[in-house]
C-alpha cells in the first residue's frame, strides 16, 4: 500500500512539472523576448549579449524570437533601471547589465529609481579578469611606475566598470591616474587610445579585450600592466602580469579591493526583474545555463575568441545576496574608497 502511495505521488509530481513546463512553453509561443544591454553596441557586454541572442530562444520553452537592444548610460544603470522599472515583468525582459550595476547599492549612494539587490539573476555568461591597459608608448611601463608618474586613463560616465575600478586603484593604492571622462564605452576609448587622446584604461575584462582588440596586444601596441582581480587570469599569471590587490597597504584597504574584485565572479550577469513567476524563472535559468551549453554558441565564442566561464543563476544570486549581508562598516569603507579625487 505504502508503495502505491508513492508511485501516486511521484507520478502526480511528474504531472504537474509537465504540465507547468507546458504552460511555459505555451506562454512564450509566439513572443519576443528582448535582452536589453546596458552598455554601448560593439563593446564586450554587447558582443556577448548578442552571442546569447543568437542560441537562447530554442532552448526556451515555446521557442520565442529574442532580439538585442542597447540602453547604454551610468554604468549600465539606466538600463538596470528600466528593466526593473519599465520592462514587462511577465519573463520577456532581460537586463545584460554590467556586475557593478547589480552590486551598486554596496559601492555608491548614487540615488536609483529602482532597487538593485531585488534583481532576479539569470545567471552569468562568464566571469572577468578586469586589467589596466596601457599603449606600448605610455609614460609608464609597468603598475609600480604609475605610484610615481601620472597616466591619463579615458573613463565613460559615473557606474561603469571602466571608471568605478581606476578610482579604486587612485583612493585605496595612490596611483597617479588622471580620469579622462566623456567616453561612451570601451570602443571609444580604445579609439581615444589610438589618437593618442589618452595612454589606457583600467577595468577592461580580458575576454573583451582579447573579443574587440586582440590583434593589438598581439603586436605589442598593449600592454597589460596590473589585473584588478582576486585570483588573476592564467595566461596572464603566467607573463608575470601582477594582481592590484598585492600592492595593498592594510587589511582594511585589502578587504575593500576584495569587496569591489568579488564582483569579477559573475563578470557577465542576466537579471530578470522582481515579479517574474517562478516557473518562468527556473525555465529561463534552466534554457541559459543549456545555451552557454550549446556547441554552436561555444564554436562561436572560440571562433571570436571570447571566453566562457558560465555560472548558474541559483549560484550567482546566492553570491549577490551574501555580499548585500556584509557588515555596514565594511559597505560604508568601500562607498568612501570609490569616489573620485583626481591626483594633485
Amino acid at each position: 500500500m505504502k508503495t502505491g502511495i508513492a508511485i501516486l505521488a511521484a507520478s502526480l509530481c511528474l504531472a504537474g512539472g509537465a504540465a507547468a513546463q507546458d504552460a511555459v512553453a505555451e506562454f512564450y509561443r509566439g513572443k519576443t523576448v528582448r535582452i536589453t544591454v546596458g552598455s554601448a553596441v560593439g563593446g564586450g557586454f554587447d558582443g556577448y549579449a548578442r552571442l546569447v541572442g543568437r542560441h537562447f530562444g530554442k532552448h526556451i520553452p515555446g521557442h520565442p524570437t529574442v532580439v538585442v537592444q542597447n540602453i547604454p548610460g551610468s554604468g549600465s544603470n539606466k538600463a538596470a533601471s528600466y528593466v526593473a522599472m519599465q520592462a514587462p515583468k511577465d519573463g520577456t525582459a532581460i537586463g545584460a547589465i554590467q556586475p557593478g550595476a547589480v552590486l551598486q547599492k554596496l559601492h555608491s549612494d548614487q540615488p536609483l529609481p529602482h532597487d538593485p539587490s531585488k534583481f532576479i539573476l539569470l545567471g552569468s555568461a562568464a566571469s572577468g579578469v578586469y586589467l589596466c591597459l596601457v599603449r606600448s608608448d605610455a609614460p609608464v611601463k609597468t603598475f609600480a611606475e604609475a605610484f610615481n608618474t601620472e597616466v591619463l586613463i579615458g573613463t565613460p560616465g559615473e557606474g561603469a566598470t571602466l571608471r568605478e575600478l581606476p578610482i579604486l586603484l587612485v583612493n585605496v593604492l595612490g596611483v597617479k591616474f588622471r580620469l579622462i571622462g566623456g567616453y561612451a564605452g570601451s570602443n571609444e576609448i580604445l579609439l581615444a587610445m589610438e589618437r593618442r587622446e589618452v595612454h589606457g584604461m583600467c577595468g577592461m575584462s580580458w575576454s573583451s579585450i582579447s573579443m574587440q582588440r586582440g590583434e593589438w596586444l598581439r603586436n605589442g601596441f598593449l600592454r597589460a600592466i596590473v589585473q584588478e582581480d582576486l585570483n588573476g587570469h592564467p595566461e596572464l599569471n603566467r607573463q608575470g602580469v601582477p594582481l592590484a590587490i598585492s600592492f595593498a597597504k592594510t587589511p582594511e584597504d585589502r578587504q575593500v579591493m576584495e569587496v569591489i574584485y568579488s564582483q569579477n565572479m559573475f563578470g557577465r550577469p542576466y537579471v530578470l526583474p522582481e515579479g517574474v513567476p517562478p516557473e518562468r524563472v527556473a525555465a529561463l535559468r534552466k534554457a541559459f545555463m543549456a545555451t552557454m551549453a550549446d556547441p554552436a554558441l561555444v564554436a562561436e565564442a572560440n571562433k571570436a575568441g571570447m571566453e566562457l566561464g558560465e555560472r548558474s543563476g541559483e549560484e550567482v544570486q546566492a553570491l549577490v545576496a551574501k555580499l548585500y549581508a556584509l557588515p555596514a562598516n565594511v559597505i560604508e569603507r568601500t562607498k568612501k574608497a570609490m569616489i573620485y579625487k583626481a591626483p594633485k
